[in-house]
This record gives C-alpha cells, sequence and structure tokens, in this order.
C-alpha cells in the first residue's frame, strides 16, 4: 500500500466517530458471540428476530419522542424478552406466541416511522443500520448494559447450560429452568437492543444467530462454540464497520455477507472433519 494510502487511514482512525464506531462493534461481538451459540442450542432463534422487531418498535417510539433511541431500543427488546419468557416457556406455544409479537411491533413500529418527520436517515438507520451514529452517549450506554449482560451470564452460566442441554433432568435436580429462561430471555433483549442501532433490525440475525450456528457446526464444547462465535462475531462487525466506513454504504449488508462466509467455512471445516476418519 501506497503512503497516501497509509495516511488516509491514519485519518480516518483518527476521527472521533470512527473510533467510537469501531469500539462499539467490539463491544457488540463480545457480547452477541457469548450468548449466539447458546441461542442457537436452545431453539430460539426465532425469539431474536421478534426482540429485533420490538426493538425497532422502541427505537421509533423514542425517535418519534425525541429522546435516545438506543434507550427506547433497549426499552423495547426488553419488553420484548419478558413477553417470550413469560408466555413462551412452553415449547409448543413458542413460535405462536413469538409470531403473534413479532405482527404487532413490527406493525406499530412501522406506524410510528410514518408519523416521524425528521430526517429520512434516521429511520432508515433503525431498519440498516447507522455506524456512523454511534456517539459518546450511545457507547457510555452501550458499555454499561455489555457490563451488566456479561455479569449476569456469567453468574448465571452454568446452570443455564445444564438446562438448556437437559431441561427435565435440571428440573429433576432442583434447577430453576423457569426463572433461568426468563432471565435469559432478558440478556438476549439487552443485546439485541444494543446491534439494532449498529447493524439494523432487519439483519439483526446475522450477529446474534449466525456465529453461534457456525461455532456449533465445528465443536461441540461450550467453551470453544463460545470463542469461536466471538471471533466470528468479532470479524465481522469489525470488517463490516471499516467496509462500511470507506465505501459510505449501510454496514448491516457487509456483516450479513462476512458472517455468511464464515458460517460457510465452518461447515465446510465440519465436513472435513467428518470425512476424515472415514477414510482412514
Amino acid at each position: 500500500m501506497s503512503t497516501a494510502g497509509l495516511d488516509d487511514f491514519g485519518e480516518l482512525f483518527a476521527l472521533p466517530f470512527v473510533q467510537n464506531a469501531l469500539i462499539a462493534c467490539a463491544v457488540l461481538g463480545v457480547v452477541a458471540g457469548l450468548l449466539t451459540p447458546m441461542i442457537v442450542s436452545r431453539g430460539m432463534s426465532f425469539a431474536v428476530h421478534g426482540t429485533s422487531e420490538l426493538a425497532l418498535t422502541g427505537g421509533a417510539a423514542a425517535l418519534l419522542a425525541g429522546v435516545e433511541v438506543g434507550l427506547g431500543a433497549i426499552v423495547g427488546a426488553v419488553v420484548a424478552g419478558l413477553v417470550f419468557g413469560l408466555l413462551a416457556l412452553r415449547e409448543r406455544e413458542r413460535d405462536s406466541v413469538m409470531g403473534v409479537v413479532l405482527a404487532f411491533g413490527l406493525g406499530l413500529g412501522v406506524l410510528m416511522l410514518a408519523l416521524y418527520d425528521g430526517r429520512a436517515s434516521n429511520k432508515f438507520g433503525l431498519l440498516t443500520g447507522s455506524i456512523v451514529s454511534v456517539d459518546g452517549t450511545n457507547l457510555y450506554v452501550l458499555a454499561v448494559v455489555a457490563v451488566l449482560v456479561i455479569g449476569v451470564l456469567a453468574v448465571v452460566f452454568r446452570p443455564l447450560l445444564f438446562a438448556s442441554t437437559d431441561p427435565d433432568v435440571a428440573l429433576a435436580r432442583g434447577v430453576p429452568v423457569r426463572a433461568l429462561s426468563l432471565v435469559f430471555a432478558v440478556l438476549i433483549g439487552l443485546t439485541t437492543a444494543l446491534a439494532v442501532p449498529i447493524v439494523g433490525s432487519i439483519l439483526v440475525l446475522a450477529v446474534m444467530i449466525v456465529p453461534g450456528a457456525g461455532a456449533n457446526r465445528v465443536t461441540a464444547n461450550p467453551a470453544l462454540a463460545t470463542l469461536l462465535a466471538v471471533v466470528i462475531a468479532e470479524v465481522s462487525l469489525l470488517g463490516g464497520a471499516l467496509l462500511s466506513l470507506s465505501t459510505d454504504l449501510p454496514i448491516s449488508g457487509f456483516v450479513a455477507a462476512i458472517a455468511f462466509v464464515a458460517y460457510l467455512t465452518c461447515r465446510l471445516v465440519a465436513r472435513l472433519r467428518t470425512r476424515s476418519p472415514a477414510r482412514a
């Protein structure tokens, strides 16, 4: 790379909004990577999608009211987590409850966005993400919520893993399965709320699902799967942020593309590993 190109990159990284964006992506990658393998193993991918719609509703309400969009997204996502945790505890009811809440949240969010008379970029950012909108306030809220999620997850990880692997045996051993399901749903809501302003509500699955789906294909070890999911989430978010900043295009498309390539790579690695013993 030429000296001029390096100077351009140096000037880009020196900008405060670029630094905020990269820090936000790095923090989100850690939090999402920690949760996503268990989201996939518990079959809660649809819950993430429903939660993102309620986060969109909360963000749209905040936009309409003129308050911090990130806080509105957090409120909406936490409400979604509580609803899913309280009403969808039975597996046979899960999909129908989530579908009802998703439809309600999406309809209400679209209505609020239609009533908003401000800049169109603000509305578009809620749908596809806006990496340049991350400021000091957003970063502070992101850091506080991230510490909260990681702290709670560290406390409940072992019983939550037990309840996710074999809920019937865990319930018989006295593990509070219902309470853990509710807590985990709220953690999903908080993390999804952090992701929506950055990658948008449409493609939040690229951060909350794809890293865990890829990691779980490679290994059944929970620790290794979590570590791999964090790496995939970090590469996807930071790579997407750099591409978005250099091209002035929405970050969500780049994040989704990188995450998808990582998922295909994990599937290829898993296939090669299963074929190798057969050949031997």
